[in-house]
């Protein structure tokens, strides 16, 4: 297990050091290390239990600790995280086996004269675990320390939902997702990947949200499920699947995704159309459009085209040509936060007050896209009523000849899926 516990330390500190996303980071990690099917879990646990504990992990810390945080090396902090991780999250790892793996560790990742440090760290938390117990409050800064949120982040959601509802909502963002596949109609049946995945000794269930939707649980490596490397599937979640479904677009009608990387609801939305038409799937970013070519093609549809150019000028290029357009917008991500250890601590206050300018203009110029008769569906995977129904509200007090037919919002803690908003609206 020490291999794995280095391999983990140096992601985290990929991760706080180097601003490394942790998927990313773990993900080429495990592709790189020989693990066992334990060992992976393990190595995960590691990474995504410690990046989601975040600032409580630290606050922890902070009690044994007899300088500032911010006056510890980084790397020793890394190996710090991982270690108090295990004594005060990980019933199943032995104190003293936390303490001394650690300990080794640091001689490892940080040079023998951090191991004494650590050591003293360690195992002072050991003696008195109780000196960092969380407050049990209901206040903001108590739910977010025990819920391992920003405290900002909390007090938005008391702002938004009730408190049962919030705290509702705080426990399920720590839940573990399941995986979510969607079946490629265009190749194969939901029967059929739910006998193979049963095949590849995988637990698995039909969605109840969505017709083409597949949820699987416990799943280890999947780079060898053949269905997926086949085309025969795609991973997206159940929530997520709604938006192509609510634009319902017909075989050979003309569909605008404005902000489509890395393709999956472009894809989905391929499939409705059985791929027949004309899809034009937008990004800013040349990497990303790579990846949805790369989905197009090992799904077998032939009708996407990638191009690069920014959703704010969607609307001149194409204009009043397209049938259905889908703007998924960018957006703070709060519906997807237990998918993403460490976005919560990523994103600030500041930054969700610009978002809705920019989903505007995005929104404004997808508009000037459509025919009249035409259908948009605007949706984000977000739940915060400012970057949703305000958006859509404003675009429609501003604009006579569109109407809202439909508007729709998966709570997390409700549906037990992603967040996501979606308003269809119809040009009259």
């Amino acid at each position: 297990m020490d291999n794995v516990r280095l391999a983990a330390t140096k992601i985290l500190f990929d991760v706080a050091a180097k601003g490394a996303w942790a998927n990313v980071a773990l993900a080429q990690t495990l592709r790189q290390e020989k693990f066992s099917d334990l060992d992976r879990k393990f190595c995960t646990e590691l990474v995504y239990g410690t990046v989601k504990a975040g600032a409580s992990l630290d606050w922890k810390i902070s009690k044994y600790l007899n300088r500032p945080l911010a006056k510890v090396d980084e790397k020793i902090l890394a190996v710090l995280r991982v270690g108090m991780y295990q004594i005060f999250f990980l019933d199943r790892v032995p104190n003293s086996a936390a303490v001394n793996e650690s300990v080794e560790l640091s001689k490892k990742f940080c040079g023998l004269g951090a191991s004494k440090f650590v050591n003293g760290v360690l195992r002072s938390a050991v003696r008195d675990m109780h000196k960092s117990d969380f407050p049990t409050g209901d206040d903001v800064q108590s739910l977010a320390l025990r819920t391992f949120h920003p405290a900002w982040l909390v007090q938005l959601f008391a702002e938004e939902f009730e408190l049962d509802a919030t705290k509702r909502l705080l426990d399920f963002d720590n839940t573990d997702p399941p995986l979510c596949l969607r079946v490629n109609f265009l190749r194969t049946t939901r029967e059929k990947i739910l006998s193979a995945l049963k095949n590849f000794g995988l637990q698995a269930e039909e969605s109840t949200l969505a017709p083409e939707g597949v949820i699987c649980r416990g799943h280890g490596a999947l780079d060898k499920f053949q269905p997926l490397r086949a085309g025969l599937c795609q991973v997206q979640d159940e929530s997520s699947m709604t938006a192509a479904r609510l634009l319902a677009p017909k075989p050979d009608e003309f569909v605008i995704d404005c902000c489509a990387a890395p393709g999956g609801k472009s894809t989905h939305l391929a499939e409705l159309m059985k791929n027949r038409g004309r899809i034009v799937a937008a990004d800013i970013y040349e990497t990303k459009l790579e990846h949805v070519a790369q989905n197009a093609q090992r799904l077998g549809i032939k009708i996407i085209e990638p191009l690069l150019i920014d959703a704010r000028e969607i609307g001149d290029k194409f204009f009043e040509q397209a049938d259905k357009i889908l703007v998924d917008a960018p957006c703070s991500g709060l519906g997807v936060l237990r998918r993403k250890a460490d976005l919560r601590w990523r994103k600030n206050f500041n930054e969700l007050q610009e978002l809705p300018g920019l989903q505007s203009e995005i929104l404004a110029s997808a508009a000037k896209a459509l025919k009249r008769g035409g259908i948009l569906l605007y949706s984000t995977c977000t739940i915060t009523r400012r970057e949703n129904e305000a958006v859509v509200e404003n675009f429609l007090s501003s604009r006579e000849d569109f109407r809202l037919t439909e508007m729709r919002t998966l709570l997390p803690h409700e549906t037990n899926t992603d967040g996501f908003f979606f308003a269809k609206i119809i040009r009259t």
